[in-house]
């Protein structure tokens, strides 16, 4: 059995012992493997903010690499939920750098974790007028500092 397979089993398990009733597809992604759930509750699946669908994610890949050490990282979505959200982040994030270029001054976005933290970045990383950061340290969300980069004339 390939990891990905165990991946859906682990999940189609875990959400069958909650009761609900799902259908799961495996997508491949440009981040790798991903697990769409498609049910009519996917308001209990995501949770707030996608909080649920983070946790769900986090203990599919747990159980995973004690099987498959080695296996890719599974990412785990419902109703297509992750992918608008990374949209909706990617176009604020174009939004927001248009407004540092505008006023010259430096903003800070909402916490974030890794994962969007990861978009932002790559988002701004061919913008030759706006620079991202993150600040260092251990927790789980970081605000990213949108600044202008410093001119190569002046």
């Amino acid at each position: 059995m390939k990891a990905e397979e165990a991946a859906k089993k682990i999940l189609d398990t875990m959400l069958g012992h909650l009761d609900f009733p799902v259908n799961i597809e495996l997508q491949e992604t440009e981040d790798g493997p991903c697990l769409q759930i498609l049910t009519s509750e996917s308001q209990f699946l995501i949770g707030r903010d996608g909080e649920r669908l983070d946790d769900l994610q986090y203990l599919v890949n747990r159980i995973l690499k004690k099987h498959f050490p080695n296996a890719k990282r599974i990412k785990i979505d419902c109703e297509h939920y992750r992918a608008i959200q990374e949209d909706h982040l990617v176009e604020e994030v174009k939004g927001l750098a248009e407004r540092v270029k505008a006023s010259g001054k430096p903003f800070k976005m909402r916490p974030l974790n890794a994962y969007y933290r990861r978009l932002v970045h790559n988002a701004l990383v061919d913008d030759d007028e706006v620079a991202s950061s993150s600040p260092g340290g251990d927790d789980r969300l970081k605000r990213i500092t949108l600044k202008p980069k410093k001119s190569k004339d002046a």
